[in-house]
């Protein structure tokens, strides 16, 4: 089973549609999240909370629990402890130690941090160091709380802080935000490649048509590929390669993309 740290494309699923969780696992998502928060109705939290499992697949199943200052927050938690899922996601996660209790309480379910305010992206490297298995960002919420356009050129610094908080901390790249565009797979794709190339290693889909282009965008293109193949046949000191200088930190680069690209 693919591990939350290489968890690339997962889809939310709304915890009160028992009916799209199998559909949803046939989408080509590498991981499925239940969603008790944004996607559910406030008079239908505690009935969706009493839907989730994770036995519907063989894949990765996720939980985005609700907030911890919200009246579900204990009973989320309480459901998702310890019986069998492969991970739980939570939101506004913003104080180091209040993420590290949950972490603790989870034990070996493993726990993704969602920053989704200014005060969450302040404390991302210290919510990184507290236990966590990954951080991922909340673009949509976090946009919101700072006054930002979701657009690639406002979200740059939050996306490039989450990366260097996960690198600090020695955890899994983090997983980028959501595309809103549902009619765009083109979009999605583009949105994933911008991602990568910032150092994210996955992206949150709200839609079965973004999983495929999602995980393609984060596979080596086979230009990279080729490239990495002629930068390691170079030697080990330096050399040029397509008119550029290589050393070992460009072939270690290459290193990394043939990895990547026989996964």
């Amino acid at each position: 089973m693919v591990t939350v740290g290489a968890i690339c494309a997962p889809l939310f699923v709304p915890a009160s549609r028992p009916e799209r969780y199998s559909r949803a696992a046939g989408s080509g998502a590498d991981a499925i999240i239940l969603d008790l928060e944004d996607a559910v109705a406030l008079a239908d939290k505690d009935a969706a909370r009493s839907l989730i499992n994770p036995h519907f697949t063989h894949m990765p199943v996720l939980v985005r629990i609700n907030p911890v200052n919200t009246q579900w927050f204990d009973a989320d938690l309480s459901a998702v402890r310890g019986h069998g899922f492969a991970g739980v996601i939570l939101p506004k996660a913003e104080d180091a130690g209040t993420v590290a209790e949950i972490a603790a309480e989870l034990g070996a379910t493993p726990l993704i941090a969602l920053v989704e305010t200014a005060r969450g992206l302040a404390g991302a490297r210290a919510v990184a160091a507290c236990g966590v298995a990954r951080l991922a960002l909340g673009s949509v919420d976090f946009c919101a709380d700072i006054g930002c356009a979701h657009e690639a050129e406002a979200l740059l610094p939050a996306r490039c802080e989450l990366v260097l908080a996960s690198r600090l901390a020695g955890i899994a790249p983090p997983l980028d935000g959501v595309t809103l565009r549902i009619d765009s797979p083109e979009q999605a794709r583009d949105d994933a490649r911008h991602a990568r190339k910032l150092g994210m290693s996955g992206k949150l889909c709200i839609h079965p048509r973004q999983t495929g282009p999602v995980r393609e965008a984060f596979l080596p293109t086979p230009e990279e590929t080729e490239w990495a193949r002629r930068v390691l046949a170079s030697g080990d000191g330096a050399a040029a390669v397509d008119g550029m200088m290589v050393d070992e930190p460009v072939r270690s680069r290459a290193r990394a993309i043939l990895a990547a690209a026989s996964c």
